[in-house]
């Protein structure tokens, strides 16, 4: 039956259905009313078979037909730049797709109330049109500002705002032609007249490196600034640890211990240490007891919770405790004493942690070490060896219990996605000076060890003792995404085992397809549908374990400075120490944990979506001063409307097909190449190519190609 005679059937079924008399009937008793032939009763069955799978009917187990009763669901409308969007909705596993012409005027991070239209099918999402708006997500904007005679509007930086919104005169707080500013909303329009809103913020003109910067941090609602009772309470810290804050803990300032940071650091909230004696690597993980100073229901706990991390941009941290305490009394600065929760290993030659103690103490840095100056230590070098060299042997010592660790997690499965990352070098204004791949070193390897060490101790050590808790979960992939990273893969000669629904999935799958691709051209982009295919790992109540790591037991310990969630389960552990952690006390826990995972996990991408987005605009500032100019690249990805090319400093851009040269290029995506029809040139992941800056758009960030031939 083709598709308009099917439509035509279902419409004459749905209509019969519809009348006021039906009642849920059989095929067979819905033939006869229909007086439908018997030998077109197939066809019949074929509409009433789309009609449910259309979700307008539905079919109970007796084979009788009824019309389907609305399914209506609440969740966070997600738009895209074109038009559509999804609606995420909580409990169900994929969002539900929403139509252009279903949005009824919702916008970005609205929370809407939706009815399902077409239930999911496979891997087909479900799809939906929305009812009403329960709740604007959007109430501020960033934009630049265009001034007329008697009002102006702003052209939203965000795309999924998809148009200009009026302002009037009297609400324009002065702004002029190209300044960037941020607007709240008074009204949303509707299809006959544009959103409205008054300007609250003028951030500079759009040519201001630190407009940009601040629209971002705008636009995310990142708070910058500490409210009045927040600074007043931390400047009430003492600068020093009073002896009697010292009392009832281990005194540990006898163990040689450094912190190992990145030069520019300020916050030290990790310290270790490290001995060996008959067989046995004694490690501590020092890390900087912020609980102590930040309690519980303060104001400072208030702010810490709001933000629920630092923010890192390239140009500035947004830190999540003011610098008092940030940089002052909780950071392991070198000759300090200062308080500290210690995570005590004893680990055998094979990596086994044989015993471990987590104790409140204090502590004494005695050295501030750089990975620039560790690295270099290990790497050889006599200047540097000599300026420590009391602390040579443990920095030694230490490398050799980071292979043994390394290689334990390596074994049992644990995913090393090494992407390098970008070192972006502004000048005083804000200009870009240089974009470089910031490579990872022996020393930032062994800190990485040691503190995933002490965090899956700890985690453990928690989940026996049966507390109430914050874990970090990465949850295993969906099945679908690995249908689909088999599928993409098959064609470059790899493959992967792929397990049947309702069986698990070992991350060592992903660990030999990293292993095969390593040193091939199209590593990097195996590495990255291979990280696509992840979930995100997130925080929970609930001990799942984390897939990436491999890991039975994990949570997040050692950053208290710079995360919430650290800082959260501090407080337990040390109730739990002290004996207080008693019914009342786990009953207000398990109250307020599932809030704060959920809290946490939300503000944690949100920082890194600011992070990625400042990111992407100085790299875009970066080459939009270098349009003409002919870099080296490799393919990194292909699609059927074009390749990306990155350069050896990280930056990626787009070659569109269309800018090719004359031939037409078809896209092969068994092969994933880009096939000349004519010309018999291939390219495909890995393909080194020359390539010209052609265009930069700096509003969507976004970088052109053309291919460049000698």
């Amino acid at each position: 039956m083709n598709k308009k005679i099917l439509e035509e059937k279902k419409k004459t079924v749905y209509a019969f259905m519809q009348d006021k008399n039906y009642r849920p009937m059989r095929i067979k008793d819905m033939a006869v009313f229909l007086a439908v032939d018997r030998d077109k009763r197939h066809e019949l069955h074929e509409a009433l078979d789309s009609l449910v799978e259309d979700g307008k009917i539905s079919c109970n187990k007796h084979g009788r037909y009824r019309i389907a009763e609305p399914e209506i669901k609440t969740g966070i409308y997600r738009a895209t730049s074109k038009g559509f969007g999804f609606v995420t909705v909580e409990g169900m596993e994929k969002d539900v797709y929403i139509a252009e012409h279903y949005t009824n005027q919702a916008f970005h991070e609205d929370k809407v109330e939706i009815q399902i239209i077409r239930p999911a099918n496979g891997t087909r999402s479900a799809e939906g049109k929305i009812l009403r708006i329960l709740e604007r997500g959007l109430t501020k904007l960033t934009g630049v500002f265009q001034k007329s005679r008697n009002f102006g509007f702003v052209i939203p930086d965000n795309q999924k705002f998809d148009c200009d919104i009026f302002v009037s005169k009297s609400k324009d707080l002065g702004a002029m032609t190209g300044h960037r500013v941020v607007i709240r909303l008074l009204d949303y329009g509707n299809d006959h007249k544009n959103p409205e809103g008054e300007v609250i913020e003028i951030l500079g003109h759009v040519n201001d490196p630190q407009a940009d910067i601040l629209a971002i941090v705008r636009s995310h609602d990142i708070p910058e600034q500490f409210e009045t009772d927040v600074m007043e309470e931390a400047g009430n810290k003492p600068d020093e640890v009073r002896t009697e804050e010292m009392e009832s803990r281990m005194d540990l300032r006898n163990l040689s211990m450094v912190t190992i940071d990145g030069e520019d650091a300020k916050d030290l909230d990790d310290a270790v240490s490290l001995e060996f004696e008959n067989g046995i690597y004694h490690l501590g993980v020092h890390i900087a007891d912020v609980s102590h100073y930040v309690t519980e229901k303060s104001a400072l706990d208030r702010s810490a919770l709001e933000r629920g991390t630092s923010v890192y941009l390239v140009d500035r941290v947004i830190p999540m405790l003011p610098h008092k305490l940030s940089n002052g009394i909780c950071s392991l600065n070198q000759g300090e004493n200062r308080l500290a929760l210690s995570c005590l290993m004893d680990i055998n030659e094979k990596g086994e942690i044989i015993g471990h103690t987590i104790t409140e103490s204090v502590i004494c840095v005695d050295r501030r070490m750089s990975y620039t100056k560790v690295a270099a230590i290990l790497d050889g070098d006599i200047k540097a060896q000599e300026e420590y060299r009391e602390l040579v042997p443990m920095f030694f010592l230490m490398e050799q219990l980071s292979s043994i660790l390394r290689g334990r997690r390596r074994k049992r499965g644990s995913l090393d996605f090494d992407f390098p990352e970008s070192k972006i070098k502004l000048d005083a204004a804000g200009h870009v000076i240089s974009v470089e791949a910031y490579e990872r070193n022996r020393a930032t390897d062994l800190i990485e060890d040691f503190m995933l060490a002490a965090n899956e101790t700890v985690a453990e050590d928690c989940y026996w003792q049966e507390l109430p808790f914050l874990y970090r979960i990465h949850e295993e992939p969906d099945h679908e995404k690995l249908i689909q990273l088999s599928q993409i893969i098959a064609g470059m000669g790899y493959g992967i085992k792929t397990p049947g629904n309702g069986k698990s999935f070992h991350p060592k799958e992903i660990q030999k397809l990293l292993a095969k691709a390593a040193d091939q051209p199209e590593e990097a982009f195996i590495s990255r549908i291979a990280l696509r295919s992840m979930r995100q790992a997130r925080y929970s109540t609930e001990c799942t374990g984390h897939f990436g790591l491999a890991a039975t037991y994990y949570c997040h310990f050692t950053s208290p400075i710079r995360r919430y969630p650290d800082l959260q389960i501090h407080r337990i552990i040390k109730e739990n120490l002290k004996g207080t952690l008693n019914g009342s006390r786990r009953d207000h826990y398990h109250a307020i944990l599932d809030d704060v995972a959920q809290k946490t996990s939300m503000l944690e991408r949100r920082a890194e979506e600011a992070e990625r987005d400042t990111e992407k605009l100085k790299k875009a500032e970066y080459m939009n001063e270098r349009i003409g100019q002919v870099f080296e690249g490799i393919v990194t990805s292909v699609t059927e409307w074009g390749m990306y090319v990155e350069l050896p400093n990280t930056i990626e851009g787009l070659v569109h097909v269309n800018d090719m040269d004359d031939d037409f290029y078809r896209f092969d995506r068994g092969q994933m190449a880009l096939c000349g029809a004519a010309n018999g040139k291939r390219y495909s992941i890995g393909t080194r190519v020359s390539v010209k800056v052609s265009e930069v758009d700096l509003r969507l960030h976004s970088i052109l190609f053309r291919l460049h031939e000698e």
